[in-house]
């Protein structure tokens, strides 16, 4: 009989704090790593070394850096979104939470961004290496997205801001990143004197 009501009590308890973060944010984060993945490979292969290490202006970075950058980034997402996932559930965080909206506006604005140092490219690693990189740190990504149960909407990044970030939207800047830095690809490959 004690063993009845403990289970009925962790059973009301489960039901009575519902997740946030509803199956279709699991689904709308899963597309979009998904499809920024694949749209980041159809970008870059069966590129030539030449087109690899392209560069519009000698201060501009080549294909390789661009995605050496996103591999730093993606390996930053990861550690952020794994350690933060096991924070206690903070529901009381969102009502001071930015809408998601201004996440991925800031993350796709046209505006020039400074990398800080720890995400810069060191352009040592062979072009299609970096590819190879950003897929393997992406496709584990995806994976622990899939199988996670925590409550992305509910738990929050370490922070000392008036605005702390849930999971759901470092989800934004992750796959959003992605987004902006294929439009900088795009924008290397389209000029005059990129190697054909």
């Amino acid at each position: 009989m004690k063993k009845l009501i403990i289970l009925l009590f962790f059973t009301i308890s489960a039901n009575a704090q519902e997740k946030l973060w509803t199956e279709a944010d699991r689904q709308y984060t899963l597309d979009n790593l998904k499809r920024t993945r694949d749209d980041l490979v159809k970008e870059t292969e069966n590129l030539t070394p030449e087109q690899w290490k392209f560069k519009e202006l000698p201060e501009r970075w080549s294909i390789a850096e661009v995605v050496e950058h996103l591999g730093n980034w993606e390996l930053l997402w990861s550690r952020e979104i794994g350690v933060s996932s096991r924070n206690p559930a903070r529901p009381d965080l969102i009502a001071t939470s930015k809408p998601d909206s201004y996440y991925h506006d800031f993350i796709m604005e046209d505006k020039v961004h400074d990398s800080p140092d720890i995400s810069r490219p060191f352009g040592f690693i062979e072009g299609k290496n970096n590819i190879i990189r950003f897929v393997k740190l992406r496709n584990d990504n995806i994976t622990f997205t899939e199988k996670t149960n925590a409550d992305m909407r509910a738990v929050f990044e370490f922070t000392t801001t008036d605005y702390p970030r849930n999971m759901h939207q470092v989800y934004i800047y992750q796959w959003g990143h992605v987004d902006r830095h294929l439009r900088q690809i795009r924008k290397v490959k389209a000029h005059a004197n990129y190697p054909k």
